[in-house]
Parts: C-alpha cells; sequence; structure tokens
C-alpha cells in the first residue's frame, strides 16, 4: 500500500493542508503570504457572487438527485432481465461513463448550440419558433448543464445498483409473487428496501460530484450567462487561477468542503435509518 499512501499524500493530503493554511492569509501567488485572520470568512457573507454559487450548487444538487439515485434504479431494474439483446443496451447506458467529460461537453455544446441539433428538433417539430441558444439562455443554462452531468454519470450508478439486485435472492421474489404481489409490489416491498445501501453510496457519490462540478462548467458555460451557471467549484478556480485570490479561493474552498461532510454524514444517517 506504501506508494498508493505516498500518492495519496502528495496530490491530497499535502495540497488540502496547504489550502487549510492559505484560507487564513492574502495570496496573490508571488508576494509573500500575509495573515488576515478571519477576514476570508467575514468576506464571504457580503459576497453576493458567492452566494449565488452557493444556491447555483445546491440547484445542482437538487436536480442530480433524481438521476443518479431513482432513474439509475429503475434502469438497473430494467437491464437485469433476462431479455434479449440487453447486454447491448447495457452497453450503451454504461459507455458514457468511460468518455472524458471534456469530449462530452464539447460535443453536448454544439447540441445545444443554436444552429445545433436540438434547436433543429424543436423548430422543426414547431415547439419553438426560432432557434435557441440553450447555453446562452439564464433559464435553461443551469438544467441543461444538470442533464448532461446526470446523463453521463447514470451508468455508473446503474452498474452499482445491478450489482445489489443480482445479490438478492431470487427466492423472496418467487414467495412474493406465489403471494400475489405484483410488480410494482416486489418493487416496493421487496428490491427498494433490499438497495437501501447502494442507494446511500449512489446518493452520497451524487452529492459530491454535484457540489464541486467544475469541467462541464468550465467547458460549456464558463459560468455564464449572468452566473446562471456559477458553481462553487468553479468559483474556487475563477478566485484562485482568474483573479489571483488565492487566500479568498481556499475560504471559499474550505466551506465547500465543510458542506459536503455535512451532506455526507445527513445523508448517512438517513440511510443508516431507513436500513
Amino acid at each position: 500500500m506504501l506508494p498508493g499512501l505516498v500518492l495519496f499524500a502528495v496530490f491530497y493530503v499535502w495540497p488540502a493542508t496547504q489550502a487549510l493554511q492559505l484560507a487564513f492569509f492574502d495570496y496573490d501567488g508571488i508576494s509573500p503570504p500575509v495573515p488576515v485572520g478571519m477576514a476570508n470568512f467575514t468576506r464571504l457573507l457580503g459576497d453576493s457572487r458567492f452566494h449565488e454559487a452557493l444556491a447555483n450548487s445546491f440547484l445542482f444538487l437538487a436536480g442530480m438527485i433524481p438521476l443518479a439515485v431513482f432513474a439509475p434504479m429503475f434502469l438497473a431494474v430494467l437491464v437485469n432481465q433476462k431479455l434479449r439483446g440487453i447486454q447491448a443496451f447495457r452497453v450503451a447506458i454504461v459507455m458514457p461513463v468511460v468518455v472524458s467529460m471534456v469530449a462530452v461537453a464539447v460535443t453536448w455544446k454544439y447540441v445545444l448550440d443554436s444552429q445545433g441539433v436540438l434547436s433543429w428538433l424543436v423548430t422543426t417539430l414547431g415547439i419553438s419558433e426560432e432557434p435557441k441558444a440553450w447555453l446562452l439562455d439564464s433559464t435553461w443554462a443551469l438544467p441543461s448543464l444538470i442533464v448532461i452531468e446526470g446523463w453521463k454519470s447514470m451508468g455508473l450508478y446503474m452498474m452499482i445498483y445491478l450489482a445489489g439486485l443480482q445479490a438478492i435472492p431470487a427466492e423472496l421474489y418467487e414467495a412474493a409473487q406465489l403471494d400475489g404481489a405484483g410488480v410494482w409490489q416486489r418493487l416496493r416491498r421487496i428490491t427498494m428496501p433490499l438497495l437501501v445501501p447502494h442507494m446511500a453510496v449512489t446518493s452520497t457519490m451524487a452529492m459530491l460530484d454535484a457540489m464541486q462540478v467544475f469541467t462541464s462548467v468550465y467547458v460549456m458555460t464558463r459560468g455564464g450567462p449572468q452566473d446562471s451557471t456559477m458553481t462553487l467549484g468553479y468559483y474556487v478556480w475563477s478566485k484562485a487561477f482568474e483573479d489571483y485570490d488565492f487566500g479568498y479561493a481556499s475560504a471559499v474552498a474550505l466551506v465547500l468542503w465543510a458542506i459536503m461532510i455535512i451532506l455526507a454524514l445527513l445523508n448517512y444517517r438517513i440511510t443508516r435509518e431507513r436500513q
């Protein structure tokens, strides 16, 4: 385990320690750090862009939960059936997981362009009279990113549920069927309760990914239009590498870390009680 622990310490523990220290300094990356105490955290209270990024991150989280927790569960139930061609269907769902997020974002950026496939489709069907640049519309930009992130990760969460489904004894379903339980009753009374541990894993992963989403925002919108897609993950990068305000960026990152820890603990407690 030593090589892995060394890499973990170099690329995770040491940078996290440095960020924790920088949160209490004013540092531009060139001049020596200047201690400022709690000034960076006090500044957060009056930072409207931070408040906007925080709200967008929670909206992103709310949109990701159905796509990462519930939709993959029903997909797993579907692909767990013994049907002809089901293996190809599994591969099609899992395929986006192994593709780079940058490649996915670039592709979807063209799809959502005013001259893209989606705009052509809605105008052809008469849903909209004029082509729409979805990523330039503050109403649709954030939902578009949520759908793309959910679509890309859905296959991973489906595989987690699929592993749980295949561990459920078939005798439980046979006994329930003999007692007259229908498909919905078997799903609600057997499948979903026994998948609670897997639901805890997927929901935790989805929450952490949603709160620190960065790549899709960076490639597709750069936080726009009008900060409507500015998330905490992108805001940290923006303050550090566009404004060179590393101390303040570290303070935002520390707050983001604390929020993720609270969400993970809250999710653990809820799912433990349900289990």
